[in-house]
């Protein structure tokens, strides 16, 4: 199933081709539509002329804060998102050698995949279980056990059309108010 989570294929084709770029963008999907958090990695690939961990990791924080809030802004929140990806990328440096690929190729199984995810900055339970889902339904990233660890609601995992993207936004919705506490 190919991605189809922007309006712009090569955002598409990034997403579906650089590692680095589905962390980014998982990162990023909070708080904004969907569209505008996956197409942030191939925009601050645009900005930086690289998506490379080490020196994203290693840069000035000033200035990844100033290329986030470059117009358009890559977020809602350009200088909170800056410093977490900046985060992500070092952990992805510290515990992979810089090779973002590696923190699923080589889990185990489904609940090593899962603690390795998680322990990103910026991934909590939710983002977790989309982001196994995600390595399951769309690069057939499954070792024993991923299924228990996988979302079992519609989510970008399942987004293959515009369609399918309305329904994963009422699906969010729809947990995000239920989750709320009742007034």
């Amino acid at each position: 199933m190919p991605i189809v989570w922007t309006q712009d294929p090569a955002a598409n084709k990034l997403l579906e081709t650089d590692p680095l770029a589905l962390l980014i963008g998982m990162v990023l999907d909070q708080q904004v539509k969907m569209e505008k958090a996956f197409g942030g990695p191939y925009e601050l690939k645009q900005r930086l002329g690289h998506l490379d961990a080490g020196q994203i990791a290693k840069m000035d924080p000033e200035r990844l804060d100033k290329l986030f809030r470059e117009r358009p802004a890559l977020h809602r929140f350009p200088g909170s998102m800056a410093r977490r990806v900046q985060a992500m990328c070092a952990a992805v440096v510290a515990d992979y050698g810089g090779d973002a690929g590696s923190v699923w190729r080589d889990a185990k199984d489904g609940v090593e995949l899962a603690a390795r995810i998680k322990k990103l900055p910026g991934f909590g339970d939710m983002k977790t279980k989309i982001l196994v889902a995600i390595l399951a339904k769309k690069f057939d990233v499954r070792p024993p056990g991923w299924e228990e660890q996988a979302a079992n609601w519609h989510s970008v995992a399942d987004v293959d059309s515009e369609e399918s993207m309305v329904q994963a936004r009422v699906v969010k919705r729809d947990m995000k108010a239920k989750s709320r506490p009742s007034p």
